[in-house]
């Protein structure tokens, strides 16, 4: 049985039920499941492996709910830099039509280690478009070979623009494909244990690009094999609208008629969740994946994430496609939306710690677990450590945890998730990143390629 220590900590935050900050801190754990936290002197002196955290802040990984990472290979393309939702999806949905497994896997392998190295443990993808035999799997396979613990969501689109939907026809599946291809993932790759590493999400994309017949179907095929429901809702002015012109109702309204409200399921943005929603989201325990990068990036708004937490809404982080955002960073994507939440609400609106919860505690909730977020025993051994001694730390040991939200770090010095060290001295351990990146790097110049 191998065991792991990390010792020494300047600081450890566990983010447990009472919410420890401990001095000199320690954590011991047994084959990925850690058995004691506390102060260095009162854990066991010696295991299999050893690590030093001296100068670092310890905490738990943090829990990214929303990404579509194949958009790594469309970042800051010159046609989709200054437009909205539905006008970036048109630029691009043509040159994502053009994705194929290679460019799939390689993607995800490129945006899990963005986020390994940004001090994110667990990560849940929303893959919607299946082109040129591109499948889910390919992402699964990826994401296991770099060590990231992984919610694949498998999306579809059935509605085009033939239908009055927003994709072009070329990216669109049939239904029953998209219902039977969700069920096989399921039932081939989902693992409901604790401390799984993989977990499959049935997640049609959007109101604009799926049936209420989809999703009414998709909501009973998730129950029924007790699996959780994702997609986007109420993003942006253009998604009011679009929502009720359609359907003659709100967003929060459709979810309501379709079943997809309850504590199995989470939304994406939420930008323009009216009162009314936030309540019946709080009251049914529905979950929020909050996305600032992106919503500043396609000038959506501001997300009513004061609101939502006050009123008891599920909230937790995401970095999103990192074509919207762009950057994959989860911390830094925590630094934006206290400080989004602080211009749209005032200074006082979002404490540090209480983001830092929300990437952490409150991922896991979202994701529907109660083994990530926080260190204690019984729980899974994710976690990062952050150097203190940096210079964008410099001055910053007044309060080291309020710190690193306020200033700046740019990656981690050590990620361990599920007992498995992906991160030393800030370097990815699980792969070659600069051969990953050339590959990237010829994939998406091929994919921008005119045919």
């Amino acid at each position: 049985m191998a065991t792991q220590l990390v010792r020494h900590a300047s600081l450890l935050v566990t983010m447990d039920a009472t919410r420890r900050e401990i001095a000199d801190g320690a954590v011991f754990s047994r084959d990925g499941v850690i058995e004691a936290v506390g102060a260095t002197p009162e854990l066991p002196a010696t295991a299999d492996v050893v690590i030093d955290a001296s100068d670092q802040l310890v905490m738990p990984g943090l829990v990214n709910t929303h990404h579509h990472m194949y958009q790594t290979l469309t970042r800051a393309v010159p046609a989709a830099q200054d437009n909205e939702l539905f006008g970036w999806l048109q630029t691009l949905y043509p040159l994502w039509a053009r994705l194929t497994p290679e460019m799939a896997h390689v993607s995800t392998q490129t945006a899990c280690a963005e986020l390994l190295l940004s001090g994110c443990t667990t990560s849940s993808d929303h893959l919607y478009l299946f082109p040129n035999g591109v499948r889910l799997d390919d992402t699964l396979h990826a994401a296991a070979q770099i060590g990231m613990r992984f919610h694949a969501a498998r999306g579809a689109m059935s509605v085009g623009q033939s239908q009055g939907g927003l994709p072009p026809d070329s990216v669109v599946e049939g239904e029953a494909a998209i219902l039977n291809d969700t069920q096989r993932l399921i039932q081939t790759w989902h693992d409901p244990a604790r401390h799984a590493m993989q977990r499959i999400v049935v997640a049609p994309c959007s109101p604009f690009s799926v049936s209420r017949g989809l999703m009414r179907d998709a909501a009973l095929l998730a129950r029924q094999h007790g699996v959780s429901l994702h997609t986007h809702l109420a993003e942006n002015d253009n998604d009011i609208a679009y929502t009720r012109e359609k359907f003659s109702c709100t967003p929060a309204e459709y979810a309501q008629d379709l079943e997809w409200l309850g504590p199995d399921v989470w939304h994406a943005h939420c930008v323009k969740l009216d009162a009314a929603g936030i309540a019946l989201f709080a009251s049914t325990g529905t979950g929020v994946a909050h996305c600032p990068g992106s919503n500043m990036r396609l000038g959506s708004g501001i997300a009513p994430i004061r609101a939502m937490r006050d009123a008891g809404v599920p909230v937790s982080l995401a970095v999103d496609g990192s074509a919207s955002n762009d950057s994959g960073h989860l911390l830094a994507e925590l630094r934006l939306g206290l400080l989004l939440q602080r211009v749209g609400s005032g200074a006082t609106a979002m404490p540090a710690r209480e983001m830092l919860e929300m990437g952490t505690l409150g991922g896991a909730r979202v994701l529907g677990r109660d083994d990530i977020g926080a260190l204690a025993p019984g729980m899974s051994a994710d976690w990062v450590s952050w150097p203190l001694d940096e210079v964008g730390m410099a001055g910053g040991g007044h309060d080291p945890v309020a710190a690193l939200l306020l200033c700046h770090v740019p990656r981690v010095r050590h990620a361990v998730v599920n007992g498995r060290q992906v991160v030393k001295d800030g370097q990815l351990v699980t792969l070659d990143l600069p051969h990953l990146l050339e590959k990237h790097r010829r994939l998406a110049q091929r994919l921008l390629a005119r045919p």
